[in-house]
């Protein structure tokens, strides 16, 4: 019971499970976008908070060439489907795989 309750902890392995797995997903999806500034594929962030990460297009981010903001273009650079839909991609290709490495990172913590 205590290698479990360490476990679920933000320093243990479910901690560790959600940092591999967000840090997996944001390589995959930065890999694989667009670039024409690099603006769209900068503005990728990801946020931590305990036991939850945020993969999320940083608000702030500016394309210097547009004055666009990536959050924004986002939307419809998804909706063109394909090699530019970045996101679904990123889930088709290394969803299944990457949460399958991630819950054997939690399991890890639970086995003496």
């Amino acid at each position: 019971m205590l290698r479990a309750v360490a476990a679920v902890r933000p320093g243990g392995s479910l901690g560790r499970a959600v940092q591999y797995a967000i840090t997996a997903f944001h390589r995959h999806k930065t890999a694989i976008t667009h670039v024409d500034t690099g603006a769209y594929r900068a503005a990728g962030t990801i946020q931590f908070g305990g036991l939850r990460a945020v993969l999320f297009t940083s608000p702030d981010a500016v394309n210097p060439r547009s004055g666009q903001r990536p959050a924004e273009y986002q939307h419809f650079e998804e909706l063109r489907g394909g090699s530019h839909a970045a996101w679904a991609r990123t889930v088709n290709e290394q969803g299944d795989a990457i949460m399958r490495r991630a819950v054997q990172v939690f399991e890890e913590g639970l086995t003496p």
